[in-house]
């Protein structure tokens, strides 16, 4: 079965990574996917993302990266066969929001969602919280 770990990745963290080879040891394979975010601001230009994932990925062997920026998830797992998208959910805020996308991804495209919780020692980490402590240690 493949499933689909979508992001902006902007950028990948050590929760991500974690999510990933969790996510890569349950399914056969994994395509882990930039896509856009409407809500959020590009930091990293999506080509700097992807060659960041591949360097991050090379050891997992079912684990592929690509990227969609134009459209919705659910036309990217349509045109990809995939039937499964992977969130890491690190608190009830995230349960609560990736749950109303699951929703709407099941009714537009049968697309089933799998939730795996964070790792509660990296549960803190985002992106934009990695970007705020570098921008601020560089100025």
């Amino acid at each position: 079965m493949r499933a689909l770990f979508p992001g902006s990745f902007d950028p990948v963290t050590e929760g991500h990574l974690d999510v990933l080879r969790r996510a890569a040891s349950l399914f056969d394979e994994v395509v882990v996917c930039v896509m856009a975010n409407a809500g959020k601001t590009g930091r990293f230009p999506v080509t700097e993302r992807l060659d960041r994932l591949r360097a991050v990925t090379t050891g997992l062997g079912n684990v592929s990266v690509d990227s969609h920026t134009d459209g919705l998830l659910v036309d990217y797992c349509r045109s990809a066969g995939i039937d499964v998208v992977v969130r890491g959910v690190r608190d009830g805020a995230d349960a609560e929001h990736e749950t109303r996308l699951a929703r709407v991804n099941r009714e537009l495209a049968g697309i089933e969602t799998f939730f795996i919780p964070a790792d509660p020692a990296l549960a803190h980490i985002s992106s934009t919280l990695l970007t705020t402590v570098h921008a601020s240690r560089s100025s």
